[in-house]
């Protein structure tokens, strides 16, 4: 074993994140994780040398999220020339703020004696929900509230630990533009353990910002304006028309997978739609995991509507007057008008709307009809639209519209193909997206039915309590009558 490998640690694995909360003696803890990625802090091999048995603890309260840095080790690389120990404390003074750097008692007697009970998250509920058996309230605020910019100054480094190339926003910008943020916070309503202990417990937050949109009005001729400069009237960013992106989405760990993420991104969904300036929903280089987030939310949020209009593909889009061409005749085998009219309404970006709109129709059409049932491709290739089956016909005019879509996203790399290798690379292409649609579809199908069980289930646990509330009134009252009475719940983006 070599010298730098006896003294280097994974930084993933030194790094324990810790979220506390006060209790009768010193701050408990109610969860503890390690970070995804370090290498924005510790570069990219994520190591630290210099230390052996090295512990990065980072501790945030709560509710308020203040922070602590605690580093303890069991020995320290004597510095040899150019080989010496990383300032570990120096390193991480760039990603949070001053105080995280107190004392450890000093940071418990804040937790502590900290008047917790009166705090109350910035901004205003949008949104409260219920999982399990837990409450839950996501707020909204403005990024130039003083409170919003001290809660993402001591929380920002988990942008670092979990959203892959993501930056902490600048809080120390001019008004006017920290006007163009939004932040959610997601808190846990939980039962304090103490007086003077808050009943908030951080969950996750997100933040997004409007991206100035401009529209173009056809039936309008531009004319010029004589107007002062400056204008005589401050404008706001909130009054103009802007797309609305989502720059950071995180929920912590513990939370993950429990049906939190959905509420968050449905909670920016509705503010966006309920907003007469925002054009359309964005979202900033997301992940993939993201990806099947923003797919589930998108798609329950469209499926009702698709079904209103019976949305499905016309299996014959040529009539018998109509002359068949070469191209895909995309208005015959789709209402674009109403598809347009659909998006728009939602607020869906047009790349996001093609996405749930394809995945849609694959679902509409039958399972043996498709590639996961068994369909059979040659003979597809062979009769085309000329299939005897209306699915089958379906099925193929799908590709076709999926392969069109593909085509006009990548023509500037296509064209440089040659025909065959052209077609060979959107026939192997369509296939993955399909295969993604459907691995989608079985898992709102298999959510669908989880969801079903947990509402029967909370049904008879809820029956349940109402018989035993009523056994025990009755006894209750039997017994004061009676002195002797007694008591007896991927997809890819190709």
């Amino acid at each position: 074993m070599s010298a730098d490998s006896e003294w280097s640690c994974d930084a993933n694995d030194a790094v324990q994140i810790t979220i506390v909360q006060p209790d009768q003696q010193k701050p408990k803890t109610l969860s503890s994780f390690h970070p995804q990625f370090t290498y924005p802090i510790f570069g990219d091999e994520e190591r630290i040398f210099g230390y052996k048995g090295l512990i990065i603890r980072l501790r945030f309260a709560a509710h308020n999220l203040r922070p602590h840095v605690h580093v303890s080790y069991d020995e320290k690389f004597t510095a040899v020339d150019d080989a010496a120990p990383l300032d570990v404390v120096k390193t991480l003074r760039e990603f949070l703020p001053g105080e995280a750097f107190s004392t450890l008692p000093e940071f418990e007697k804040a937790v502590q004696e900290e008047d917790a009970k009166d705090f109350v998250p910035p901004g205003k509920v949008v949104h409260s929900y219920s999982l399990r058996g837990r409450n839950y309230e996501i707020y909204a605020a403005s990024l130039v509230d003083p409170q919003v910019q001290l809660l993402l100054n001591r929380f920002q480094i988990m942008v670092s630990f979990y959203i892959e190339a993501g930056m902490p926003l600048t809080t120390d910008d001019p008004d006017w533009t920290l006007e163009r943020w939004t932040v959610y916070f997601i808190y846990e309503k939980v039962e304090p353990p103490t007086p003077t202990a808050s009943q908030y417990s951080i969950v996750g937050y997100a933040t997004t910002y409007k991206w100035w949109f401009y529209k173009i009005n056809g039936s309008e001729k531009p004319t010029p304006k004589d107007t002062p400069f400056p204008a005589p009237e401050l404008v706001r960013p909130g009054e103009l028309p802007s797309r609305l992106r989502i720059a950071q989405f995180l929920i912590i760990p513990p939370h993950q997978g429990t049906g939190h993420g959905i509420n968050l991104y449905n909670t920016i969904h509705t503010a966006c739609f309920n907003d007469p300036t925002i054009v359309e929903l964005t979202v900033e280089d997301p992940n993939e995991s993201f990806d099947v987030l923003r797919d589930s939310a998108d798609y329950h949020i469209l499926r009702p509507e698709f079904l209103k209009h019976n949305l499905n593909i016309n299996p014959d889009p040529w009539s018998e007057t109509s002359k068949k061409t070469r191209r895909v005749p995309t208005s015959a085998l789709l209402p674009l008008k109403l598809l347009n009219e659909i998006r728009t309404k939602y607020k869906i970006a047009p790349t996001q709307f093609a996405h749930i709109q394809e995945m849609f129709l694959l679902g509409q059409i039958g399972v043996k009809h498709r590639r996961k049932g068994g369909a059979n491709m040659s003979r597809l290739l062979i009769k085309k639209h000329r299939a005897d089956d209306p699915d089958d016909r379906r099925y193929y005019w799908w590709r076709m519209l999926t392969k069109q879509r593909l085509y006009k996203r990548s023509r500037d790399m296509l064209i440089q193909m040659k025909m065959s290798e052209r077609h060979h690379a959107l026939e192997e292409t369509v296939t993955n997206v399909e295969e993604g649609y459907e691995q989608l579809l079985g898992f709102f199908e298999e959510r669908e039915e989880k969801l079903k069980a947990l509402q029967e289930e909370d049904e008879v646990s809820n029956n349940r309590d109402q018989r035993t509330k009523r056994k025990f009134t009755v006894d209750d009252d039997e017994e004061e009558d009676s002195e002797e009475g007694s008591l007896a719940a991927k997809r890819p983006k190709a």
